[in-house]
Formats: structure tokens, sequence, C-alpha cells
């Protein structure tokens, strides 16, 4: 496997087995379903009775069902005109629900719309709006029902989903992912995670579906192998040790921030994780110390750590249980079939940007096509990082080219607060960046300068942000500077020296 362009490495960590070259010189594999409803009818095939769904306090459904119910959701959507192609936006919170609507609106030959439930108004409309949109489902909406219909043309180069992910200006962008897209990363996802074909898969979901890692990297994949997707509706912390425990959940993927708070509570011990199997994270930075403490909380588990983008349909490399403790500054190896590359390479450092090309790589960026360009070049994604890779192959991430807080996983780009808060009227200028946390790996802080003669408010200011940002964008730390920011002779707000002079002081409250 290449980990950058004429370099092997010295250790190859995962199967590469029916993995080989397109005319593009892309690697991929070479026996996927021809789509995401192939995929689901497979495993209906072999598992009809078998439980496929269960929402948290709601129903549990087999796959016979789950067919059925999102078959008629397809025919609802057919009734309403809605064709191969057409956008979908899916606006529903965690639940069966959302599941049965993703596969009705692939059934139906459209596109699905993931939708940010944390998104504002204006976000909301900007996705339905760009998107082009024909049919919405809302919240409180009764999904489409009609006599069940199948789009039997479907092939896997034919858009699946749109992923709106934050962009730099403010203004998202819909990530375009193929069928091949999804079935690759449920491939990637058996391999690396280690899942035999005879795995009786039970996974907790407990971040938004609405995400590639809860939709790519657990729903889809445990119904690839037939297993019980178990979904929580809304995080709660004690429900989610119950539900491991009542649910036998063998299978964790989540962020870190979620398996620091289940550990820290007072009556952690009194669970019994000693079925889990599995226990992955991601979506933000881990400190050795939480490894080593999920170590010792899940006593039967394999570890691994995974990577990767919005545009790289979830995870791009990963790092096995066997290095977790004694690499965990790296994100591991390239997962197959992903590629790495270095641009821009330092000669001191060996830090250059990170470019990534792989079967999982998304088309681009829907109505963007000057983005596309920029990001997506001669078959590589530039994803804006900063890393190194060493000789065994291992892959660091050392920075961002991207101004952006990565908060528990959700990528909040720095440009973007800035701009919303400059809006109060008290707000001379403002720089935004990540403040450590140990629990969410980082928050977002905001040091802000007043207009002369101005006393401002810190909870007035939040107050105000929740109005123009979803809530997870919304500074918790603000520290009030009486000097104006630190630039360079260009004018760029030098973040390093604010992030080494500030001090943060007391955290907000949510309220």
């Amino acid at each position: 496997m290449v980990t950058k362009q004429g370099y092997t490495p010295n250790i190859l960590p995962f199967r590469m087995d029916g993995v080989e070259r397109n005319d593009h010189g892309v690697l991929g594999y070479t026996d996927l379903p021809v789509s995401l409803v192939a995929m689901l009818r497979a495993t209906v095939d072999a598992k009809p009775d078998g439980e496929a769904l269960v929402e948290l306090g709601g129903e549990r459904l087999t796959y016979r069902q789950m067919w059925d119910r999102s078959a008629r959701i397809a025919g609802g959507l057919h009734a309403q005109g809605v064709g191969k192609g057409d956008r979908v936006a899916l606006r529903l919170g965690n639940g069966n629900a959302w599941a049965l609507a993703f596969f009705g609106i692939e059934m139906a030959g459209a596109v699905v719309v993931p939708v940010n439930t944390r998104f504002t108004q204006p976000e909301i409309d900007y996705v339905v709006t760009d998107s082009g949109a024909t049919f919405v489902i809302a919240p409180g909406d009764a999904l489409p029902d009609a006599e069940p219909y199948l789009d039997h043309t479907l092939v896997q180069t034919d858009l699946a989903a749109i992923f709106y992910t934050s962009g730099t200006t403010g203004f998202p962008k819909g990530a375009m992912t193929t069928h091949e897209n999804f079935l690759s990363n449920c491939e990637t996802c058996r391999r690396v995670i280690g899942f035999d074909s005879d795995t009786v898969v039970r996974n907790l979901v407990s971040v938004p579906m609405f995400h590639v890692t809860g939709c790519n990297s657990q729903l889809l994949i445990t119904t690839m192998l037939g297993g019980t997707t178990v979904i929580m509706v809304a995080f709660e912390v004690q429900q989610f040790l119950q539900t491991v425990v009542q649910e036998h959940i063998n299978c964790l993927t989540t962020v870190p921030a979620i398996y620091w708070l289940a550990m820290n509570q007072p009556n952690f011990g009194d669970f019994d994780m000693s079925q889990v199997r599995w226990v992955t994270y991601g979506g933000a930075p881990t400190a050795p110390d939480v490894i080593g403490r999920i170590r010792s909380a899940f006593p039967n588990a394999r570890l691994g750590n995974g990577f990767g983008l919005t545009e790289t349909s979830s995870v791009s490399t990963f790092l096995p249980d066997e290095y977790c403790e004694t690499r965990p500054e790296t994100v591991g190896f390239t997962a197959p079939p992903v590629e790495v590359d270095l641009a821009n390479v330092d000669d001191t450092s060996g830090v250059g940007e990170l470019l990534i090309r792989g079967q999982n790589v998304v088309m681009g960026y829907w109505n963007k096509p000057e983005q596309s360009a920029e990001t997506f070049v001669n078959g590589w994604l530039h994803t804006g990082d900063l890393a190194r890779v060493d000789a065994d192959g291992f892959v660091q991430i050392v920075d961002r080219m991207k101004d952006m807080v990565n908060r528990g996983g959700e990528n909040v780009y720095c440009v973007e607060v800035e701009n919303a808060l400059v809006q109060h009227p008290d707000v001379f200028e403002v720089a935004v960046m990540g403040v450590p946390d140990a629990m969410m790996g980082e928050k977002v802080g905001a040091v802000i300068v007043a207009n002369p003669g101005v006393d401002i408010d810190p909870l007035a200011i939040a107050t105000f942000a929740r109005t123009l940002l979803a809530d997870f964008k919304v500074p918790q730390y603000i520290s009030l500077r009486s000097e104006p920011l630190p630039r360079n002779p260009g004018g760029k707000v030098l973040k390093p020296m604010l992030r080494k002079d500030t001090v943060w002081g007391v955290q907000l409250s949510r309220g």
C-alpha cells in the first residue's frame, strides 16, 4: 500500500485483497454491491427476521420490516413526483424514522440531504435551497407512505447523498457522496475494525445520524453485516451506560467526549462492560491518559482510532489496537483503499498538506465548481490539514491550514463565528480559537476587543451569538482584551500569540 507517491511503508496492517486500481489509477474494492439498496436487499434475504433497528423508547424492527417500511416511503416519495436524482432534505433527529427515510429515499432513486438538527433556521434554509431539494421530511411530519416502490436502475456511480459540512466563508458545502463512496467505506470499516463475516454486531449509535460517523460508519456498516443498530434519540450518559448492558452492545463508536463523560460517572463501576468487543473513537484529539482509561474501562475490547472527513465518506486512516498506546499522537495508517500524499513539504519538519485519494473520496461540492476545483485536484483531495508520514506509515496530523475548532467532533469554523460576533454593536474586533478541554478536545473561545468606552457583558455576547449560530458554535469562553488584536504586517491576526497570552477564565453557562 502506498502512502506517498513512490513510497511503501514498513508496516502494512490491513488486508488489501480485492483492491485494484481503476483506469484513473485510484485504488478501490472490486467486489462491492451495485448500490446501497442492493446491499440492504442482500442482508434482508440473508437475515429477514434478524433484528435490524432498535430505537430506545420506541420500536424494534426486523430486516424484513425495515425493507417493507422503507419501500413504502419510497412509494410515497414516488407518488409525490420525486424521481431519480431529485434531492430530498432529511431534517429528522436520531431514530428509526431517520434510518427508514434514508433507505426509502435511496429506494426511490433520489438523493438524501441530511440536515444538521442543530442548525439555525437560516442555515437550514440555505441547505434546502442550495441543494435544490424538491421534498423535505421535517420533524413532526408523517413519513411519505404509499404502495412499495423500488428504482431498479441504480448503479455505484449514482449520487446517493449530499452531506453539508461547514464552510470557511460561513456557507456550508455539500459533499456529493455516491453509492460507491458509501459502500467503500463500509468495506473499509469491516477490515480496519476487524469484523469477521460471521460477526454478530450490536452497535450503539450515540452520535448524530446526520454526520458521516453515525450514518456511514455505524448504521450502514452494521446493516451490511446484518447486525443490530441501537439508536439513542438524544444522548444522556446514564441511558448510554444502561443501554450498553441491557442491549448487549458489543461495538461502540463515538467521540472521545462521550467515553470521557461515561467513565467519569460515579456509578460507572456498577455497569458490566465485559461484553464490549470493539471500542473505536475519533473526531477529536485524544489524550494518552484517556486511551489508557478506555482500555481499563472496556477490558475485553479492541481499541481503534479513526480519522476521516465528510469528503472521504468517513474513514481515511485508522490506528489499530496494537498501536493505540504506543503511537497515540498519530491517526494510524492509511485504511484500504486509501492513499495519502503530502504537498508543499517543509524540508526541515517533513510537514506538508495532507492529500487523500481513494474510492471513498466524494465527487466534489454541490453547486460549487470553483471550490471543488481547488479542493479536488487530479483525483487528490486537498484536506487543509498539515501532517507528516513516517517510514512505518503512521500519519500524524500536526496542525490545520483551515482555521477551525474541533469541538467534540463538530467542526466549527472560526471565520463564521467571528463574522457573527462582530455584528454585535459593542464589538470592535474578535478572534475565535479553540480552548483545550479534557472532555470535548476543544471548546470555542473568543477574544473580544470592545468599542471605545463600552463595557461588554460576555453573557450578553453569547446570547446574541445564539440568534445567529447553532448552539455548538457559540463561544463558551470569552476573554475581553483592552489592547487591539496582535497582527502581522499583512494585517492577519497572530492567533498563536493570542493562544499563548490569553487567560480564558471561567466557562460561560449554556443557559
